[in-house]
């Protein structure tokens, strides 16, 4: 049985581990139970979540077994990770309603069938029903309050207030690995660096209450070279539901990735071979626009099919690369600048909503982004694109 491991370090997701040589022999000895944990708090997954997705099929292809976690009791609490305020509470039919669109999602990505297969849980199962003062006494007699106070994901809220509620996070967090520990033999938690407080909590538990092996795994966080999380857009989230960011929006999203972010993108988030990638990724030239749009293609292709990700590529490249059919408009040959030439085009109705929509962004000339309503018109032929939809072939006659 191949080590994982090697899988996920040569591939850049590992940040912290416990343990370590320990989890090495066993995950290259045996099939190991492991878990991660998803907070229900909206009806479908993001690209933040893309990179424990990826890993967990990763470990179940390596032949250890999925554990997903869904919070539906934790939720009602909220993470007080890398939050700066306290979450909204749900009530247990929106979290019952965002786990049904979870598991569906995820089917993109594990088996639920089959050798290895991965099951679905929800910790509101056990800890809706916790007796406070049984839970005290069993659970809270483990942990030291003032090494829970020196945890990353507390201190960042000190300042602002912690309210009571949350600081249970850790306590709940840690308990869901020792119930799963205890039912189906799970021995390692994976996530997040910024859960390593809280995995690092559990993984202690059961060693201090079971007297037996646990482990905890952290991986990289899905950054750009800036140090800014990915996965965000002037509209928001980029959701894996095409309800609310389409099949092409998704693909457009990595299309434009960062030249920098490219080869960290594919080796964190598609399974293209390493050898492959670096082919991909050897040349800081033009070359690197065919890696993205490959990256781009197949992130789309693991979430939406292959034929949506055909049809993404396909409407891009007649978009952007002049290949394939799209809108065409001919103007006059003394259009004397870009918001004239949206007027002509029949895009906006007037030179005073073409100027609103160009200081507001919404602009672009082939791949470049208009910044003044009076830029010249840039040649005889190009492409005009209004938002992330409307795109027009502009020829001058």
């Amino acid at each position: 049985m191949a080590n994982v491991m090697d899988t996920l370090r040569a591939r850049g997701f590992i940040r912290q581990t416990v343990y370590e040589e320990e989890l090495y022999a066993l995950l290259g000895r045996e099939s190991v139970p492991f878990y991660i944990g998803f907070d229900p708090t909206a009806d479908s997954l993001h690209v933040g979540h893309f990179m424990q997705l990826v890993a967990m099929k990763h470990m179940q292809d390596a032949g250890h077994k999925p554990i997903v976690l869904i919070g539906g009791g934790t939720a009602m609490v909220g993470d007080p990770s890398g939050r700066t305020d306290m979450r909204a509470m749900m009530t247990k039919e929106t979290i019952a309603h965002h786990v049904e669109c979870f598991k569906r999602q995820m089917s993109r990505f594990v088996r639920f069938e089959g050798e290895n297969a991965a099951i679905v849980v929800n910790n509101a199962d056990w800890l809706s029903g916790l007796n406070y003062i049984d839970f005290l006494r069993d659970i809270g007699v483990h942990f030291s309050v003032n090494k829970m106070l020196t945890a990353e994901c507390f201190k960042t809220r000190m300042e602002r207030g912690l309210s009571f509620l949350e600081f249970n996070y850790m306590l709940m967090q840690a308990y869901d690995f020792l119930v799963l520990h205890q039912r189906y033999g799970c021995s390692l938690e994976l996530g997040g660096d910024d859960q390593w407080s809280n995995i690092l909590a559990g993984a202690d538990l059961i060693r201090r209450k079971e007297q037996k092996p646990a482990y905890a795994m952290t991986f990289t966080l899905l950054t750009t070279s800036e140090g800014k999380k990915m996965g965000k857009t002037q509209k928001g989230a980029v959701w894996l539901d095409e309800n609310k960011t389409t099949p092409y929006e998704f693909y457009q999203y990595w299309r434009n990735t960062n030249d920098a972010d490219v080869e960290k993108c594919f080796k964190l988030l598609t399974f293209v071979p390493l050898e492959e990638i670096s082919s991909l990724c050897a040349h800081a030239d033009e070359r690197m626009n065919a890696a993205k749009e490959r990256l781009a293609f197949e992130l789309t292709k693991t979430v939406h099919g292959v034929e949506k990700a055909e049809k993404a590529r396909a409407e891009a490249r007649a978009a952007f690369g002049g290949e394939g059919e799209m809108p065409k408009a001919e103007i006059p040959k003394d259009t004397q600048n870009i918001c004239a030439a949206l007027v002509a085009a029949g895009l906006c109705k007037s030179n005073g909503e073409a100027r609103r929509l160009i200081e507001q962004g919404g602009v672009s000339v082939n791949e470049t982004k208009v910044s003044s309503p009076f830029e010249p018109l840039p040649a005889e032929e190009f492409v005009l694109h209004k938002g992330k939809k409307v795109h027009i072939k502009v020829t001058l006659v």
